[in-house]
């Protein structure tokens, strides 16, 4: 939304100012040019912070152990060193093995792919596309026509004469010279160990300090919030590396074991390869499995090593990427699959290959300051992995667009762990909740208000079909040739939430038997009626029969007209109860209505205490703030229990339920109370 400008500063438009949004563009920018621009400093500083993070733990055992901050750094710092430097010492090593043997290798690749081509017969399509590079190949090295130039044109007078040939010799180089050209190649990769090294050593020595600076520099005035970003970050960041490294070197040692057991040269280095390219997300695995399997097939004159070497590799892949990996630190690192790619794609662009390893645990970093910090909340919304929208805001989203199949399906996940009563309580009635809100503040036109009541009768008929009861959990089958008759029985195992119970015929009160026993009216708009028709639903399937009239049969024109008959409970269906004076006045003309029927108000938008307050002031009998409140109520009084004292019914205590009392389901004294 564009700015409008007075003078020389620009003016708010709907309350929003352009300005701070292109500060913070401007800022984003700065921040990503001096990430690459001075990437020299800040890839050396990233790797030494994680280095620090895995080697942190060791250190914090040393001090245990009674040895001082200082020895226990050095120790540490020092063994990843000599680790570091003995990895590549052997993989230089098993490098120069491999580089000469690749002739006897290149032979017979050449062997094989001549008895592919014999296999499949002169003339196919491997052969066709050979000679077509071949031919290309020749035309390429042909030299011009005699008679013609380079250029194709024909020679002048000074073409005619042939150049004299001239020869340039190098004298010998010098030791300098000799020295300054082996040391060039290694200054780069020893000035970045060293500083790596340098920083490592200074924040493991100064990490108290360093921890107090971030502190005062993110805001000391928020000691808890900054504090608790401080832990989150080193605590996501040290168990990711820590776990990470050491599920990846049990990854490389058990490829390199495998690929020696099978005969693949050089396993050493390709399981090296293997624990390394882990650390890169989604082409790690591809990665460290290509090498090995295109020298399996140039070694073995065969088949057979090629096909142990894939099966290998994928067998080892897939149960430690869907097995142990779960086990150790769940299915996510907190970050979305896509935020994955993105970030793996932006860090390479910015710091190369080291950007490719660092790009996880960076991400990270940037998911917990957005989770921490108002303003970079942004960060966790785009590449955290929690769901952008809530249950409600998706069933309302989707009630909204006027396609609830999504809403269904979103319906019937829930059921399988929860019942229905709890669906419509904590997904269903807190979207039409934001529903309400958007009729308050002018946001739903009755166009798309009528599109959003259609949508909602249409899921609430979709929804006929479940049961109102806990999911039974099925026990896993076992090999019991039908001796066993408990296999595959339901589980019994209570599940989170009320279950209750169906009421027989026999055990309902001849005044609650009528097939409009409990009278449910929409309070004022289509979404007081929507959620009239779910507790109406709920009622029907637990044997009490229920009718749902509109907030129409309420006025004065219509209300003489009513059909009353039956009816043993009045339920309003309210999600904006704001005011007492229409309240009062609707169950005004209900008690001249129906002098003896208690009156419940279903305020589904309050809270206990507001829904109570509100009741007594309006003259009603009961209150309810959840479905399944109002639900317990009508079995209750069905059953012939007191609704006030909420007593147990027929039935719970072999479900697995119970009704305890309740502050809300106290009567509310009202008019009709005495004279009942």
């Amino acid at each position: 939304m564009a700015d409008e400008w007075v003078g020389d500063r620009p003016r708010q438009v709907d309350g929003v100012s352009a300005a701070p949004r292109a500060d913070a563009l401007v800022l984003v920018l700065g921040i990503i040019a001096t990430l690459y621009f001075g990437r020299e400093v800040f890839v050396p500083v990233a790797l030494a912070v994680l280095l620090s993070f895995v080697l942190a733990p060791l250190v914090r055992r040393l001090q245990s152990w009674g040895v001082p901050r200082a020895p226990s750094v050095v120790a540490a710092v020092l063994f990843a060193f000599l680790l570091i430097v003995a990895i590549g010492t052997v993989v230089a090593s098993q490098l120069s093995q491999l580089a000469s043997n690749l002739p006897a290798y290149q032979t017979t690749m050449r062997e094989k792919i001549t008895a592919i081509r014999t296999a499949a017969g002169s003339g196919g399509p491997l052969d066709r596309a050979l000679e077509v590079i071949q031919d290309l190949g020749k035309e390429l090295k042909r030299a011009p026509p005699a008679g013609r130039g380079a250029s194709g044109l024909k020679p002048t007078d000074g073409d005619e004469q042939k150049p004299i040939p001239v020869e340039l010799h190098q004298p010998d180089p010098g030791p300098v010279e000799t020295l300054t050209a082996v040391m060039k190649p290694l200054v780069h990769p020893l000035a970045t160990v060293g500083i790596v090294l340098v920083f490592v050593v200074f924040i493991l020595l100064q990490r108290e300090d360093l921890r107090n600076r971030l502190i005062r520099l993110a805001g000391a005035y928020d000691l808890q919030r900054t504090t608790a970003a401080i832990n989150d970050a080193a605590d996501r960041l040290s168990r990711l590396f820590l776990r990470q490294v050491m599920l990846n070197a049990a990854f490389g040692l058990t490829v390199g074991i495998g690929l020696w057991v099978i005969g693949v040269p050089n396993p050493v280095i390709w399981g090296i390869l293997a624990a390394i390219s882990r650390f890169v997300p989604y082409v790690g695995a591809i990665i460290a499995a290509s090498f090995p399997i295109v020298l399996a097939a140039a070694v073995d004159p065969g088949w057979s090593m090629l096909a142990a070497t894939i099966a290998l590799l994928l067998v080892i892949e897939l149960l430690t990427g869907q097995v142990i990996e779960p086990l150790l630190y769940g299915h996510s690192t907190g970050l979305s699959p896509i935020a994955v790619i993105v970030s793996a794609t932006f860090w390479t662009w910015l710091w190369g290959p080291i950007g490719l390893l660092l790009s996880t645990p960076l991400t990270v970093l940037l998911v917990v300051l957005g989770r921490h910090v108002e303003r970079l909340e942004f960060l966790d919304v785009m590449l955290g992995d929690k769901p952008p929208l809530s249950a409600a805001e998706t069933f309302y989203q989707r009630i909204l667009a006027g396609d609830p199949d999504e809403a269904i399906r979103q319906a019937e996940e829930f059921l399988k762990q929860h019942t229905l009563a709890s669906y419509y309580d904590e997904v269903a009635l807190n979207g039409l909740k934001l529903a309400q809100t958007d009729i308050a503040r002018g946001a739903l036109d009755p166009v798309r208000l009528a599109r959003v009541e259609e949508a909602l009768h249409g899921l609430i008929e979709d929804l006929s079909d479940h049961d109102d009861e806990r999911p039974a959990v099925t026990k896993p089958a076992e090999q019991d040739n039908g001796q066993n008759p408990e296999v595959d029985a339901p589980d019994t195992t209570p599940q989170p939430g009320i279950s209750l119970p169906v009421l027989r015929r026999e055990e309902i009160q001849p005044r609650w038997q009528g097939d409009s026993a409990v009278l449910c009216i929409g309070g004022r708009n289509a979404l007081d009626k929507a959620s009239g028709a779910m507790l109406v639903q709920l009622i029907q399937k637990h044997g009490l029969g229920a009718r749902l009239e509109g907030a129409e049969s309420l006025s004065t024109t219509r209300i003489a007209s009513l059909d009353t008959s039956g009816v043993a409970l009045v339920c309003l269906s309210y999600l904006d109860a704001s005011s007492p004076v229409h309240l009062r006045s609707v169950i005004r003309r209900l008690r001249r209505k129906l002098p003896d029927a208690p009156i419940l108000v279903g305020c589904w938008q309050l809270s206990d205490s507001q829904a109570t307050a509100l009741t007594e002031a309006a003259k009603g009998d009961l209150t309810a703030t959840t479905l399944t409140q109002a639900l317990e109520m009508c079995l209750a009084g069905a059953a012939g229990a007191p609704i006030e004292r909420a007593a147990p019914l027929p039935g719970l205590a072999a479900s697995g339920g119970g009704l305890a009392p309740r502050p809300h389901l106290a009567v509310v004294a009202g008019p009709s109370a005495a004279t009942r």
